[in-house]
């Protein structure tokens, strides 16, 4: 059987290896941390003497039904039905006030007609010209040709968007799906979200947030179906080149080769490197005393916080900030003091709760920016080296540096491998729209 090193074990080289691997090739992947997942993982944390030891998601990461390729890598590793699915988006107000947003009885693109009618947080104005913009998206997203030169605030403010409308609607579904802010993001993405997940299918839009660690999602046990699939942790890619890798002070070598890294370490292992801006994400963990609140998750309108994930019977709350570009400079302590000021807005038991303890992660590398005129950049899996394929959630995939787009990625890498193998095979699943 052709064999294939892989340089990475994030969703992109993960993605790649289980569709080679369930197509008879013999892989072997290389990876610098003790652990598979990338950016898309779990870890414990250390607990001080007398606490119970957690493990964490370095990031909540939550997909919509419309993610086909990454329920396919799901179902790949065995653990697709470890995906808890949400009807309800649930918007909350400071205050608490509550306005849920959930598909009714019309056919799409009006399956939300009712559900947006009876939201409270959004205005007749605001609904009305989100109507408007919905319309246009459903209009314009094949006709127009300059979606990937101008952001999509420019979009929005063309489209007469009121202000209320583009806060707490358009941001706080964007910047969460995309991680880029409105005025930084190329309005090509926030027309695919838009399209792909709330208007094409009536359920593309349901939420699906992993039952389990995300590590577990991809542990040694899912990968005992592909035998032919080794993994080699702690043992980092340290260059690249026609001859194969170099790892552990040795040449590896195999038929083809899949290069799985972020855009960032490519120039160290002699690769050409795209040049992309990133785009940071940050993730608070916060362990209660009591119950904080029944709501399995919210999105939280008008604060620093964006959303919140009801991690384990309301007292463990993980909040998220997409594009946390204003959080870097700021410590720890200032950002626990942030999300507990924020969540008194939302969750009166707040205030009368002791916070147990907590815990910030900081992705500043998290994804490449998904600016305007950004698209031509992105590299397809073909690279100056004719048995070297490229993957990872910066090439060209047709989606924003999302998991979807990982795996995506890793299948087409898979795909361009099988064809130079003279083994043709079909893996990147077609989107729903």
């Amino acid at each position: 059987m052709p064999k294939v090193l892989i340089a990475g074990a994030g969703l992109a080289g993960l993605s790649a290896a289980a569709a080679l691997g369930g197509a008879g090739f013999e892989v072997e992947v290389y990876e610098s941390r003790p652990f598979a997942g990338g950016r898309a993982t779990s870890y414990p944390v250390p607990a001080s003497s007398g606490e119970i030891a957690e493990t964490i998601d370095n990031c909540q990461h939550v997909l919509l039904r419309c993610c086909v390729n990454l329920l396919d890598f799901y179902q790949r590793m065995g653990v697709r039905e470890r995906i808890r699915f949400h009807r309800e988006f649930y918007f909350l107000e400071p205050g608490g006030r509550v306005s849920v947003l959930r598909r009714g009885r019309l056919p799409a693109p009006l399956h939300f007609s009712g559900a947006f009618l009876g939201m409270h947080c959004l205005g007749t104005a605001d609904k009305i010209a989100i109507a408007r913009a919905l319309l246009a998206i459903r209009r314009e997203r094949t006709r127009r040709t300059d979606l990937d030169r101008i952001s999509m605030l420019d979009w929005l403010l063309m489209h007469r968007q009121t202000p209320r409308a583009i806060d707490r609607f358009w941001r706080q579904v964007l910047v969460s799906a995309v991680n880029e802010d409105l005025e930084r993001m190329a309005a090509v993405h926030g027309f695919q979200v838009f399209w792909l997940g709330f208007l094409a299918r009536p359920d593309a839009y349901e939420m699906g947030v992993p039952a389990i660690p995300l590590g577990e999602l991809y542990s040694a046990a899912c990968w005992q179906r592909l035998p032919n699939v080794k993994f080699h942790f702690r043992e980092p890619v340290e260059a690249i080149d026609a001859g194969g890798f170099a790892a552990g002070g040795e040449r590896k070598t195999a038929d083809h080769y899949i290069c799985a890294l972020p855009f960032e370490r490519l120039e160290a292992l002699g690769l050409p490197a795209p040049k992309f801006e990133h785009s940071p994400i940050t993730g608070v963990h916060l362990w209660f005393d009591r119950e904080i609140t029944t709501l399995p998750h919210a999105t939280l309108l008008d604060r620093t916080m964006q959303w919140m994930f009801n991690k384990d019977r309301g007292r463990y709350l993980q909040l998220v900030v997409s594009a946390s570009r204003d959080l870097t400079p700021l410590g720890r302590n200032e950002i626990v003091d942030i999300a507990i000021g924020d969540l008194r807005l939302f969750f009166p038991r707040v205030k009368d709760a002791v916070l147990v303890k907590s815990h910030v992660v900081k992705e500043q590398r998290a994804t490449f920016s998904a600016a305007p005129d950004t698209e031509a950049l992105r590299p397809g899996p073909a690279s100056a080296i004719p048995n070297l394929f490229l993957a990872g959630d910066w090439t060209r995939t047709g989606w924003p540096a999302t998991m979807e787009g990982a795996v995506r990625s890793g299948y087409i890498a898979a795909e361009a491998v099988a064809k130079a193998a003279g083994r043709p095979e079909k893996f990147l699943l077609p989107d729903i729209g």
